[in-house]
């Protein structure tokens, strides 16, 4: 058998391995066997061949694993293997639940704690609610002072008698 056979055959194994590896999970165990079937390949090229060979060997692994491990992730993205269904606003998916903005500048009370998030009552109606960080304690009157995504954000409402209540933010 010649020399240059098993070092050349060890290479093409451990591509192999190396695309197994992409479509089989294995918790990285054939990655490591990819790996030792390249360095043995390596060893045998360098040390029973000559320099220039490993050399070249090296070369080819260097050029040839990155551009394997794109097409096999491209192939992957294309096999049945891959989740195709994708969520968008043409099939009816939206991020925010419908209403909420509804609740804008409404006042409330804490049914909860709020730490920041909890449970207030507004409209006669228990929402789950999130503050900017503050801690309100429960029966207190709140405000909701914006809507962001499916989250509703309240703060104290602070009542004065002599004025109309003003959001912290506004006062900023």
């Amino acid at each position: 058998m010649k020399l240059y056979i098993l070092p050349i055959l060890l290479q093409f194994l451990g591509i192999l391995v190396i695309l197994a590896e992409i479509f089989i999970p294995s918790l990285g165990l054939l990655t490591a066997i990819a790996l030792g079937l390249l360095f043995y390949s390596l060893y045998l090229a360098f040390t029973s061949i000559s320099t220039f060979t490993g050399m070249i060997f090296v070369g080819f692994d260097l050029l040839a694993i990155p551009i394997l491990l794109i097409l096999g992730l491209k192939l992957l993205a294309a096999s049945p293997l891959s989740l195709k269904n994708r969520l968008s606003s043409k099939d009816g998916v939206v991020s925010q639940a419908s209403g909420l903005e509804d609740y804008r500048d409404k006042p409330g009370k804490s049914v909860t704690d709020l730490r920041p998030a909890g449970v207030a009552l507004i409209n006669g109606k228990r929402l789950d609610v999130v503050t900017d960080g503050e801690y309100i304690e429960a029966d207190t009157p709140i405000i909701v002072t914006g809507v962001t995504g499916n989250q509703i954000i309240v703060e104290n409402q602070i009542p004065d008698q002599n004025q109309e209540y003003i959001p912290k933010k506004q006062i900023d």
